[in-house]
């Protein structure tokens, strides 16, 4: 009953994450996983590609109704990352546990910090290849660590392809669910996973209704203060999670 209930409370938090903010769910879900529920950090990976790819495309329908999301600037920078995301999928598999941990805490820093610097200044001469190798090296980041990386897609739109934060939040979903679907199929059809489905369904569930929600406090709240407290939690995600990844075993 209580991971069941650690499970609810946590898919809630992420699925306002993804909501307003248009990230940040998987960086939350695999940490969550692995030490609420007690999956093993690959298999939590694969369990939060799960999450993230539901919430996101729930979330997307509802900024896709506002008119908030470019779908050919989104598909065109999905498209880049698609490979590197089946790719890093499959290699992900092969790393120790100490290897990914240690790599989600430093990614988990860096979402941290790109949060409470807030909207980078827009670049209005940004070429297509760097568009494109943003795109893939996104990609190849929700492969190999199973998040979407929403934290680092909304910046990348707003100072490489301009685009405002409102259009790039709801852009960075169609992003977001894109590469995790195919981040999520490579590992389903690569490697066996038994994925725990009595609290996988609830924590999705409850992310999916978070994620609804999460469109409305969005506006409701201020921007940067939502940021702010975000990036303060996953800051402390970080730090523990690294010292989990070094302690002696």
């Amino acid at each position: 009953m209580t991971a069941l209930l650690l499970a609810l409370a946590a898919g809630a938090v992420i699925g306002l994450a993804v909501g307003a903010l248009g990230g940040g769910g998987g960086v939350l879900a695999v940490p969550a996983l692995t030490y609420l529920v007690g999956v093993a950090p690959n298999d939590a990976a694969t369990a939060s590609l799960v999450i993230v790819s539901v919430t996101s495309l729930t979330a997307l329908c509802t900024h896709a109704r506002a008119g908030a999301v470019r779908w050919r600037t989104g598909l065109v920078f999905a498209s880049a990352g698609l490979l590197p995301a089946v790719a890093a999928s499959v290699v992900s598999r092969q790393l120790p546990h100490a290897v990914l941990t240690a790599a989600f805490a430093v990614l988990a820093g860096l979402a941290a910090i790109t949060m409470l610097r807030g909207e980078s200044p827009a670049v209005h001469r940004a070429g297509a290849p760097m568009a494109l190798g943003a795109g893939a090296g996104l990609g190849a980041v929700t492969g190999l660590l199973g998040v979407g990386g929403g934290f680092l897609v909304v910046p990348t739109l707003v100072s490489v392809l301009s685009l405002r934060m409102r259009a790039a939040v709801g852009t960075s979903l169609l992003v977001i669910a894109v590469n995790s679907v195919a981040a999520l199929g490579a590992r389903l059809i690569t490697a066996h996973t038994a994925l725990d489905w009595s609290a996988l369904a609830p924590f999705t569930g409850a992310a999916v209704l978070g994620a609804w929600d999460g469109k409305r406090l969005a506006a409701k709240l201020s921007g940067t203060a939502l940021r702010r407290a975000f990036a303060v939690l996953l800051l402390a995600v970080a730090a523990f999670m690294l010292v989990d990844a070094v302690r002696p075993r």
